[in-house]
């Protein structure tokens, strides 16, 4: 799965939606932005261990924001089913 996924597929994105799709069962894989601030990283890093979903880190929240072609940067975005 490749950052090009983001533009197409479904998805949520920002911490507080992102760390709701694991805890229901609905994330594929989890991106990271590796520049946001740890404590809001962190916690879904654990949440992802804890449901067995992937996670990937990207290079800044920028790059994130952008391959969801959002205006702004974002912390976490997941692929949901």
């Amino acid at each position: 799965m490749s950052l090009e996924e983001l533009r197409i597929g479904s998805k949520v994105i920002g911490a507080k939606q992102v760390k709701k799709a694991i805890t229901k069962g609905l994330a594929k894989k989890v991106y990271l932005a590796d520049d946001a601030e740890p404590h809001i990283t962190e916690p879904i890093k654990a949440l992802c261990l804890q449901h067995e979903v992937d996670y990937q880190l990207t290079d800044s929240m920028k790059q994130l924001g952008d391959a969801c072609g959002i205006d702004v940067g974002s912390a976490a975005v997941a692929l949901i089913n």
